[in-house]
């Protein structure tokens, strides 16, 4: 279904009339919902041939396009359009971006843009940091996650389970064979169930940190 916003715009400009910038919207949020994102820059380069300002929904809507296409370099790129045109950034364009770049294996810029997020006084959100946390876990980076999951609690935010698993597993990566068993022990306290990943990530920093006894 995503494709037939994409179809009906070709048939306004095939008919000669001129779209406006919600049609392109909706049609980008569509790409974006069905896990296409090298359209929604097409139509982001067609706002333009028609002297359309694409608006943030636009925008978030490629970012997300981008983030399950797992592309952070052109997420990365269209925030900063976002801030060329003088658009006010939303915490969706950043949590977005954050998780593309996770994805794409790309683990130090997800903590550059997170700290962007605070520099521009937005609220981060709960997927914000479990991107950056998992993307840390990637870059074998241990006590940033832990720092992270502190920050959560100072924002009102209630870590999930994503983000306690992916700190346990960056702990393990890291040689780190106490802090897993505090994270899990604090998983308990948020009433959160972990899950395989957690409890084998905790094995085996005992087996790495030589705790077999404990």
């Amino acid at each position: 279904q995503w494709l037939l916003p994409f179809e009906l715009l070709k048939e306004v400009t095939q008919r000669c009339l001129k779209p406006n910038a919600i049609s392109y919207s909706a049609a980008i949020s569509a790409c974006q919902k069905g896990a296409e994102w090298l359209l929604p820059f097409e139509l982001l380069m067609e706002i333009r041939l028609y002297d359309l300002e694409p608006d943030v929904v636009s925008y978030n809507a490629a970012i997300g396009a981008c983030e399950k296409g797992a592309e952070w370099f052109l997420s990365f790129e269209l925030l900063k359009e976002i801030r060329q045109l003088y658009l006010k950034s939303h915490v969706t364009s950043y949590s977005a971006a954050i998780s593309a770049c996770e994805k794409g294996v790309e683990w130090v810029l997800p903590l550059e843009l997170l700290k962007e997020v605070r520099q521009c006084e937005l609220k981060p959100a709960v997927m914000s940091y479990s991107a950056a946390i998992s993307a840390c876990e990637k870059g074998v980076e241990w006590l940033l996650p832990v720092e992270f999951l502190k920050e959560m609690q100072q924002w009102d935010l209630n870590p999930d389970v994503i983000s306690y698993s992916a700190a346990i597993s960056a702990c393990e990566k890291g040689a780190q064979w106490l802090l897993p068993f505090e994270l899990l022990k604090e998983m308990r306290q948020w009433n959160l169930k972990p899950g395989m990943i957690s409890y084998s990530a905790a094995i085996s920093a005992c087996e790495k940190g030589a705790e077999w006894s404990r």
